[in-house]
Order: structure tokens, then C-alpha cells, then sequence
């Protein structure tokens, strides 16, 4: 099969690639459970040189659905914009189903750093690491001017609007059937604030570090067009000033490397059009919900699909990461967070201590004699256990204090679940107000009482509790 492949990926290459005299080799960058990336080394009269492929998984002509235009499009969206002046790689061919490949398209190879971790702390980048933020609002400035009619991308990409998105996004939530307050009350903000009057424009749609290459020059590429629409274009600058993808640098909101007033200078250079703060902030606040919904869908895959990796429910956990960021956007204020208890495990040995025993080692054992995704594993495994333990110190406290708000709130009687459900059936039914006193403070206290449970040292909680 290797050699089918191969042979039939040389003669694309040699037939569209110019230079391109023979396929030195092919070699697969990620397992994709989108896409495949290949690097290519190909042979030409100068030497050898790298080229990429994008393909669908295994192979496979894959029909456009909504949201998803499929990989040409993808290619035309890369041209469009490297036309308009978006640092993008050259796209040489777009495969066609006779050459039995699958669906894809091949392209240059670009170096540069695209790990978004990296990009907030490398030195490599220390020097051009000011002017990124500028230089993103100038790249989002020529995607949003990007002609459509005459791109033929009007006729590609489905529209969306701001209330589309927002009740697309809650109802695939509603579909979980799991009751989470403050995902209910940040749609209900988002559909009473929903924007204006907007012109709508190219939407890239994942617009944010960790799909944007970048080197000590500047941007090299913006990646992974494949959820590209026609919409309101202020959801991609909030998109990238989202608090999740600043890695932890809380104090710079555009991609944890700049300022909102440098992305908002460069955006409005290249567009002359003054940026709307309000609507960055409506898409800002979109950007956490979307994103808490996401990884509760991570968590809703391992409990009924059929990979059942230790990654998924630990995703499904910084649910509460996105949910406290909304929290700090939408009501921010003086929270109580629960200390352990002082009693003990009469037992010998402690729950704990059989936790820590193995947490340890994987992440000292098994990491230690482990490299690639079996070593990220053991790392995720150990730190589902951090959960574990936190959960186990302060998890029966937070929850009771939970249900007695519940009890105020409500004025009604029930069990913890019973009265969740209650509330997300009030936030839903619009029967109680989003600036009710008590709610608020339920849901702060609530929610930020489980992201220190989930993930202590995310920023959100940090900002939440007032840490530097």
C-alpha cells in the first residue's frame, strides 16, 4: 500500500510541481483526526528540497458539509488570501479523485514557529515578539477586505450570523444533557447582546496562537483555514484575544504576546474601519463559550465513542477553564474558594496517598522510559490525577455550599443535580434575570470553586481570585 501511495503521489509531483524530477521521500507529520500533513522530499535539477501535502484522513473524497467546505476550498482560501497580501505558502496543485489520492492539495514547505507555547516564551521570537500583535491585525485587516464575488468564495463558504453561531453553539450543548449554569447564562448574555449592524466579510474562524507560523521576521503563514465562513469579522479579533489561547500570559489578551491596542492599529491601517470594541468583547465572551462547549464534547466522545483515549475526559474537564474566563468577563467580583478539609483518611494507606503513589509514577517512572504521544499520556494521566486529588480534598465542601446557594436561590427543595438542572431551566426560559444579585454570585463562587479543583493554575483562576 506505501508503495501504491507513493507511486501514485510521484507522478502528481512530477506532473505539477515545477523542478520536481522524482519523490525522494514521504513522511506523515500528525495523526490528524482532521487532516494528514506529509513533508515531501522531492529531487529536482538544483537538489532536493521540502514540499507539503494536506490530505483527508486515509485518503478519502469527503463531501462539503456546513461549516466545513472541504480542502479545496481550503486551498482557494490560502490562494485568495496569499493574493491579497497574507503571508501564505504558494499552493502548486489541488488533487483531483482521478489521481486517487484522496482529497488535498500540495504546497510549500514553510519553516517557523507555530506551537503557540512557543511562541509566547521562545527566545528565537524575543525580538519581533512586540510587533506581533500589530502584525496579525494587519493580517486580519487584508482577510476581511478579501474581495468574495471576485474570489469565487461567496459561492464556497456558507454565511453565519452572530445569532446563528451563538444558538449552533448552545444547542449542541443543550444535546449533552448535562446541566452547567454558567454556560447557560453566557448564552443568554450573548443572544441579548448580540451585534449590530455589521458588513459581512471572510471569516477565517480560527484565527488565534497556535494557527498562525511565525519566525524572528514576523508571520510566516496563517494555517488551518478549514472552518472559514462568511460572517460578522470582529469573531476573528476576538477569537485571537480569547483567554485560552494566550498560554498562560493573561496580562497580554492578543495571543498571550500583545496588546488589543496593537492588534487594533494594525487592523485598522489596512482597513481604515475603526474596530468596535463592544463587538471584539460579545466575540471574546463567544470565543470562552464555544470553547467550554468543545471540550464538554471531548468529554461526551469518551463516554460514547470509540476512542477512548485518557486525553478526552481531561479536555472535558477545562470545560471550567472557559466557563471562569466568561466569569471574569461578565461578572467578575470577591470569591470564597474552599480550603481542604482537616480530617483525615482513618485508613492506612490514605486515598491520597495511593493517588500520589501512582501519579508519581507516571510522571516520573513512565515518563522518564517513554517518549512521543506515550509519554504526553502518562503526563495527562498523572495530572487527571492531580484532579482526582484536589477533587478528593475539597470536592464534598464546594458541592455543599453549591446546593445551599442553590437552596437561597431557588427557594425550592431538591438534591445538587435536581437543582442545577433548575436553574439552567430558569437561565433558559428567561425566568430569572442574568443581573439578580444572588445568581451572580452563585455562579462565581460556583465555577471558580471548580476551575480550583480542574486546573489550579490556569489564569482565569488566577485573575479570578485576584493572584498576580
Amino acid at each position: 500500500m506505501a508503495f501504491e501511495f507513493e507511486g501514485l503521489l510521484e507522478t502528481v509531483l512530477t506532473r505539477e510541481v515545477p523542478d520536481c524530477l522524482r519523490l525522494v521521500k514521504a513522511e506523515r507529520l500528525s495523526g490528524g483526526a482532521s487532516q494528514e500533513t506529509y513533508r515531501l522530499e522531492v529531487e529536482g535539477a538544483g537538489g532536493t528540497r521540502l514540499i507539503a501535502m494536506r490530505r483527508a484522513p486515509g485518503g478519502m473524497i469527503v463531501e462539503p458539509t456546513p461549516g466545513h467546505p472541504g480542502l479545496a476550498v481550503e486551498a482557494l482560501l490560502m490562494q485568495s488570501a496569499r493574493d491579497a497580501g497574507v503571508p501564505e505558502p504558494e499552493v502548486f496543485y489541488v488533487l483531483n479523485p482521478e489521481d486517487g489520492l484522496g482529497d488535498g492539495f500540495i504546497m510549500e514547505w514553510l519553516d517557523g514557529v507555530a506551537l503557540g507555547a512557543r511562541v509566547v516564551r521562545s527566545e528565537e521570537l524575543d525580538g519581533i515578539r512586540p510587533r506581533l500583535a500589530e502584525l496579525c491585525g494587519e493580517a486580519l485587516g487584508k482577510i476581511h477586505t478579501i474581495d468574495l464575488a471576485a474570489t469565487g468564495l461567496d459561492q464556497k463558504l456558507d454565511p453565519m450570523t452572530p445569532a446563528e453561531y451563538v444558538e449552533q453553539t448552545w444547542e449542541r450543548y443543550r444535546l449533552f444533557e448535562t446541566p452547567q449554569p454558567m454556560i447557560d447564562y453566557a448564552g443568554r448574555w450573548l443572544m441579548d447582546n448580540l451585534p449590530g449592524d455589521y458588513t459581512p466579510a471572510l471569516v477565517h474562524n480560527d484565527f488565534r496562537n497556535g494557527n498562525i507560523m511565525f519566525s524572528a521576521d514576523g508571520i510566516v503563514a496563517v494555517l488551518d483555514w478549514e472552518v472559514a465562513h462568511i460572517g460578522d469579522p470582529m469573531r476573528d479579533l476576538g477569537w485571537i484575544c480569547t483567554n485560552s489561547w494566550r498560554f498562560g500570559r493573561s496580562d497580554l489578551p492578543v495571543g498571550g504576546f500583545g496588546s488589543y491596542e496593537d492588534l487594533f492599529a494594525g487592523y485598522e491601517r489596512v482597513t481604515g474601519q475603526l474596530v468596535d470594541r463592544d463587538r471584539v468583547k460579545f466575540w471574546e465572551v463567544f470565543g470562552s463559550f464555544w470553547w467550554a462547549v468543545g471540550c464538554l464534547g471531548m468529554a461526551e466522545h469518551y463516554r460514547t465513542g470509540p476512542d477512548k483515549t485518557v486525553e478526552r475526559p481531561a479536555i472535558g474537564r477545562r470545560s471550567s477553564e472557559c466557563q471562569v474566563d466568561c466569569v471574569n468577563l461578565l461578572i467578575p467580583g470577591p470569591v470564597d474558594v474552599v480550603e481542604a478539609g482537616a480530617d483525615q483518611d482513618p485508613n492506612m494507606p490514605r486515598v491520597d496517598e495511593l493517588l500520589v503513589s501512582v501519579r508519581d509514577f507516571l510522571h516520573n517512572d513512565v515518563m522518564n522510559v517513554t517518549e512521543g504521544r506515550t509519554n504526553f499520556l502518562a503526563r495527562v494521566a498523572g495530572n487527571s490525577l492531580d484532579i482526582v486529588l484536589r477533587e478528593h480534598a475539597t470536592g464534598t465542601l464546594a458541592r455543599a455550599q453549591e446546593h445551599a446557594r442553590l437552596l437561597t436561590l431557588l427557594g425550592q427543595e431538591g438534591d445538587l443535580k435536581d437543582l442545577r438542572w433548575a436553574l439552567v431551566h430558569a437561565l433558559r426560559d428567561g425566568s430569572i434575570e442574568l443581573n439578580n444579585s444572588n445568581l451572580i454570585n452563585h455562579l462565581r463562587q460556583t465555577v471558580v470553586n471548580q476551575v480550583a479543583i480542574d486546573q489550579p493554575r490556569y489564569s482565569g483562576f488566577k485573575t479570578a481570585v485576584g493572584a498576580s
